[in-house]
């Protein structure tokens, strides 16, 4: 189906991005992955699914090096078709407690390199009059959690930032969309669940269930891999007419 499409992924080597990356190219689309940690285990992943992968360190906090990472895909690959806006970073703490530092950190990465690589992406996509940009918010694009302001604030920022941007398009070929998930088990949210067993001297898996009972009715976590499936599914010719829309898969959690 996306066979001759080019993905970029942001914050792909591990998690939800490698969820998506992975699906795309299960699809046919050939792949530029991004992020931190190892990066030839996931390179690998994608390239067993038969298709060509590029991977570029961008620190999605700096607009010059996301730059750089939109040039490059552009020569390896000769343009972008599908944008996965999906890095993020989280810090947890009270608002009046909450480090300066880590609110900027997280509003750059989080909310300000969607926008940057969203912008640079754009006039590609308008000429070929094809697009698919999709944003990974959150569950808490569209309620919130105390002691999270910053990621909070981000994510609201995002589905907004998604609503402008597929109405500015909506006449052409580019749709944009947010996909918003409740708990998903990454590295991110294990260290959640192991702070939380270690605080409370509880079994992890006695942590996960307090964790999920706390927020999400259906008690179990969402996996990369239906994230992934949602992902192709607005890539898709049913995804045509998807636009501006922020698709909550989060166990009923928003539902509440």
């Amino acid at each position: 189906m996306l066979h001759g499409k080019t993905a970029l992924v942001t914050g792909s080597t591990s998690g939800i991005g490698l969820g998506i990356a992975k699906a795309l190219a299960a699809q046919g689309a050939n792949i530029m992955l991004n992020g931190f940690g190892d990066v030839q285990g996931p390179q690998a992943e994608v390239a067993a699914l038969g298709v060509q992968v590029d991977y570029h360190g961008a620190d999605m906090g700096k607009p010059a090096e996301i730059a750089d990472m939109i040039a490059r895909t552009h020569t390896v690959f000769g343009g972008i078709d599908i944008l996965v806006n999906n890095a993020g970073i989280q810090h947890v703490a009270r608002t009046e407690n909450f480090p300066v530092d880590r609110w900027d950190a997280i509003i750059a990465i989080n909310l300000s390199s969607a926008f940057h690589a969203t912008r640079l992406a754009l006039p590609g996509m308008l000429a070929a009059n094809w697009g698919r940009i999709i944003n990974v918010a959150s569950v808490h694009g569209l309620v919130a959690s105390a002691e999270k302001s910053a990621y909070v604030a981000a994510k609201h920022g995002v589905v907004g930032l998604t609503k402008a941007v597929a109405l500015e398009n909506a006449t052409t070929g580019v749709t944009c969309n947010a996909i918003c998930p409740g708990w998903v088990l990454t590295p991110l949210v294990q260290k959640q669940v192991d702070a939380k067993a270690a605080a409370q001297n509880i079994s992890n898996a006695a942590a996960t269930r307090q964790l999920l009972g706390e927020k999400e009715p259906s008690m179990q976590f969402t996996t990369p891999e239906e994230l992934g499936a949602l992902a192709v599914f607005l890539c898709s010719p049913a995804g045509n007419n998807v636009r501006g829309v922020a698709w909550n898969m989060d166990g009923g959690w928003a539902a509440q």
